[in-house]
């Protein structure tokens, strides 16, 4: 966060509730040494994790299993200027043990796209962070509608 950026910070549980209000968010990685985004439905476990499901063959698992990645979930109203921008940071592992996916399977995200063979990605929520714009004010009392005009 910065400080002094005009919006609002969130706190850890703050974030995680509103994540659970949007469908769809962005897994941000490496790919050849380069930044990677994609986006891809979720949906977070008890403890916050997020979860993906995805082919079990896919370049994305190849891509994220035992590597530190983002997760970036946000809600935007654009007439209202208002929204909130959530990044979830931390290590990302399929999900190996059998008991596990079981419940996952019945309890975890639907793939949009579903593959013969699929497997669950846990992104472990070391570092959470948010922030919000409220109205199109800043928390300087900046009317950034009356700005624009």
């Amino acid at each position: 966060m910065y400080p002094d950026d005009g919006f609002r910070e969130l706190g850890r549980q703050e974030c995680l509730r509103l994540m659970t209000q949007v469908p769809v968010g962005r897994i941000v990685f490496t790919r050849r040494a380069l930044p990677a985004v994609l986006p891809v439905n979720f949906c977070l476990d008890a403890d916050g994790a997020v979860l993906l499901r995805t082919a079990s063959a896919s370049e994305l698992v190849r891509a994220i299993d035992g590597a530190v990645v983002a997760f970036e979930a946000d809600h935007v109203d654009a007439v209202r200027q208002a929204g909130w921008s959530v990044v979830v940071t931390g290590p990302a592992t399929v999900v190996t043990d059998p008991a596990e996916h079981e419940r996952l399977t019945r309890a975890g995200p639907v793939s949009w796209v579903p593959a013969q063979r699929e497997v669950f990605v846990r992104v472990e929520p070391e570092l959470v962070t948010g922030r919000e714009l409220v109205g199109g004010r800043t928390l300087y009392g900046v009317n950034l509608a009356a700005a624009d005009g």
